[in-house]
């Protein structure tokens, strides 16, 4: 099956979709190809598409040259588009203006649902466009935490979502059905290591802080602690060993990353990573 022309737009065939995906998924972030690549067959392309799809709209939030009203109107729009079948020209032509300046991840958003499984791929959008939604939020507020219920509501729009999501696709593409209060502690968790280790750069390169006002770095860390013992119990309802390998290497990174941080250093070395995907791997 070769790649062909629909209205303009090249429509590629699955194999070489994938062949992309994975290139870009690789090059995007090792953290989490690494488990993708444990999982088999659809489930595997759902997660690695999901990911895809949350990478593209991350990147926009992030994006250091959008002001945030424009990434506002940007989010806002792609939410919208994900709630009914997928429009890639309407896509496109959103974000023409901005073309240049946005990474090959978010123009690709529609190459990523088509590569996602015909049968997960509305959870994959719900979910897509619901952190959307929550990006353009946070971004229209510029990201002011000053509350537990503001850090609360910002984790569960930028990380707790990817669990609920995962939970979702486990339960389609593996029949495992986990607690959502969990999932939601497991994205959590994750997203509150990523806040400690990225707090002075934050502050320092966007005037952002998402700590609550007189929250001390230890509360942050309790915070962290709290959610990831959610996850500790998340993983007990996985009775599936590559989907179980999925989610233990993220969780034991952000274990070790907490307690390299409490012991004073900025993040786990290289060869601490390597020796804990190996560690993953033989459990």
């Amino acid at each position: 099956m070769c790649d062909h022309v629909n209205g303009g737009i090249v429509v590629k065939d699955q194999k070489t979709l994938y062949k992309e995906a994975m290139q870009v998924l690789k090059g995007t972030s090792r953290t989490f190809y690494i488990p993708i690549t444990f999982l088999k067959n659809d489930l595997k392309m759902s997660v690695a598409a999901a990911y895809l799809a949350m990478r593209a709209i991350d990147e926009i939030e992030d994006h250091e040259r959008l002001s945030n009203d424009v990434k506002f109107d940007l989010l806002t729009a792609t939410s919208e588009l994900l709630k009914e079948t997928f429009d890639a020209e309407a896509y496109e032509t959103l974000l023409a203006p901005y073309a240049d300046q946005l990474p090959e991840v978010s123009l690709r958003l529609a190459d990523w649902l088509t590569f996602c499984p015909e049968g997960s791929r509305k959870i994959v959008q719900a979910s897509t466009s619901e952190m959307s939604f929550g990006m353009a939020k946070w971004a229209k507020a510029n990201w002011q935490v000053h509350t537990r219920e503001d850090l609360d509501d910002y984790t569960y729009y930028v990380a707790g979502l990817v669990g609920t999501m995962l939970s979702e696709l486990w339960a389609w593409g593996a029949d495992i059905q986990t607690d959502r209060d969990l999932a939601i502690g497991y994205g959590r968790g994750l997203q509150a290591v990523n806040i400690l280790r990225n707090q002075h750069e934050d502050m320092d390169e966007r005037g952002v802080s998402f700590v609550p006002d007189d929250w001390t770095r230890e509360d942050l860390f309790a915070y962290a602690e709290e959610n990831l013992a959610k996850a500790d119990l998340y993983m007990k309802d996985i009775n599936k060993r590559t989907v179980l390998l999925f989610c233990r290497l993220p969780l034991a990174l952000a274990h070790k990353t907490l307690k390299a941080m409490k012991d004073g250093r900025e993040k786990m070395t290289r060869v601490e990573v390597e020796k804990t995907v190996e560690e993953v791997q033989a459990e």
